[in-house]
């Protein structure tokens, strides 16, 4: 049975973190290795985008010409044979001289992901070619030959399993293979992607595809830690989670974590551990189907949030009312975080505001409505019983000096949000930090 290994773009992001790969992955453990692009990459290929849509062709050469730069001087430290180094450099010569071609015509959205999808395919081909330079053997399966969208948008579960399989049936004798995260090809076969973060929902589908006995995602931090330990100082990592603590998690902000990451592997049942490459003997953190202790495992803050008051125009809802708001979210595909309601009116949010005109221009046909921008939602997260007295007012206590524009409890058994200003958010997570954890 193959281990799924998804390594981040920071894994990858130069010639020092790929060599260094080689311990992790190189062992007698048959296993799938999925890598992201080398960090800063996906980022400059949307900015390369943003100038070929704009049609500055001339701003968009520089951009690929710098990239491409910044990927030579990588591949002089990381090849050390001739035959190593002109295998490269005749590789991002391939990819770069196809991206420039895009400078010579119309651009479109189509075109758009195929120029997105390059930055998984030069880091699986380097990092294939220094294995291979190494004298270890290794295969690439591409991802665009399994990794397929539905008409829903959604993974076609039974596609990926049946070509995904035909794949490594290709080489019944070997126990490392290397794959592209995030990229894929829609329901018309056209190259696509599974949006930003998606290396992670990669490595789940492909375990969750071949039952793998565990997912690993490699990242630069320890595991899933209790705070945020960019904002607060004092912070630690949790040794095990269960799926729904982590999928709270992820979804209300923790970065180590995509959200779609955890459906995938909770479906089959399959753990997924999350470790550091930079201290790989670090324990990290296992997330499976374990109920875990009772009490308050992490907090977890979502910025980009949009409140919006929706105050009925009659003095009580009328039968009817909540569907008419409801409905008017779902036309326009606008997810909904948190909701609140009172006699008269409900207060709910969202962190897509592409339609936000649109959505309130309809809502206020039937209703008066309150915007609030730039907002945070805080989440506690852990085994958080209803039939349990004391932790909303543990949470409450903690948030007793912020006011807090929404409060839901209730919903879940494994978290307990709020949402505040987006300016309050630090000592938020400060306040609840001492108070929960008691760290100052």
């Amino acid at each position: 049975m193959f281990l799924i290994l998804k390594f981040g773009g920071t894994s990858v992001g130069s010639a020092k973190r790929i060599k260094e790969l080689v311990n992790l992955t190189v062992n007698s453990s048959p296993k799938i290795v999925v890598l992201s692009a080398m960090s800063g990459t996906t980022n400059a290929l949307v900015d390369i985008c943003q100038k070929l849509n704009e049609q500055d062709a001339t701003k968009a050469t520089d951009l690929i010409n710098q990239l491409k730069e910044n990927y030579s001087h990588v591949i002089s430290e990381l090849f050390n044979t001739t035959e190593g180094l002109n295998k490269a450099t005749q590789l991002l010569n391939t990819h770069f001289n196809y991206m420039l071609s895009f400078t010579l015509d119309v651009f479109t959205k189509n075109e758009e992901k195929v120029i997105l999808a390059q930055g998984e395919l030069l880091s699986t081909a380097l990092f294939h070619f220094y294995l291979k330079e190494s004298g270890i053997s290794s295969e690439i399966i591409p991802a665009l030959n399994f990794m397929k969208l539905n008409e829903n948008e959604e993974p076609d579960s039974d596609y990926i399993e049946k070509y995904l399989k035909k794949e490594l049936s290709k080489y019944p004798s070997q126990h490392l293979f290397i794959t592209q995260g995030y990229i894929c090809r829609n329901a018309f076969g056209e190259i696509d992607n599974l949006k930003r973060g998606g290396s992670d929902y990669s490595a789940s589908i492909i375990g969750a595809a071949i039952n793998s006995p565990e997912i690993q995602i490699w990242t630069d931090i320890d595991g899933m830690h209790n705070n945020d330990p960019r904002i607060v100082t004092k912070t630690y990592p949790i040794n095990e989670l269960s799926f729904d603590e982590a999928a709270e998690l992820a979804y209300f902000g923790a970065k180590i974590l995509h959200p779609t990451c955890i459906l995938p592997a909770k479906k089959k049942n399959i753990p997924v551990r999350l470790k550091n490459t930079l201290q790989p003997e670090a324990q990290g953190t296992l997330i499976s189907n374990f109920i875990t202790q009772l009490g308050i495992k992490a907090v977890a803050a979502k910025d980009g949030i949009t409140a919006i008051n929706i105050k009925s125009d009659r003095m009580l809802l009328a039968h009817g009312f909540l569907r008419a708001v409801f409905e008017i979210f779902e036309r326009y595909k606008t997810p909904i975080d948190m909701i609140c309601t009172s006699e008269v009116a409900v207060s709910l949010t969202i962190d897509t505001t592409n339609y936000l005109n649109e959505i309130v221009s309809e809502l206020n046909e039937i209703a008066t409505v309150e915007i609030d921008q730039n907002q945070s939602i805080i989440c506690v997260v852990g085994q958080l019983p209803k039939d349990t007295a004391g932790y909303g007012y543990l949470v409450l206590e903690a948030l007793k000096d912020i006011p807090l524009r929404m409060v839901s409890y209730g919903g879940s058994p494994n978290n307990i949000s709020v949402l505040v200003n987006s300016h309050l958010k630090k000592q938020a997570l400060e306040a609840l930090n001492s108070h929960l954890f008691h760290f100052n």
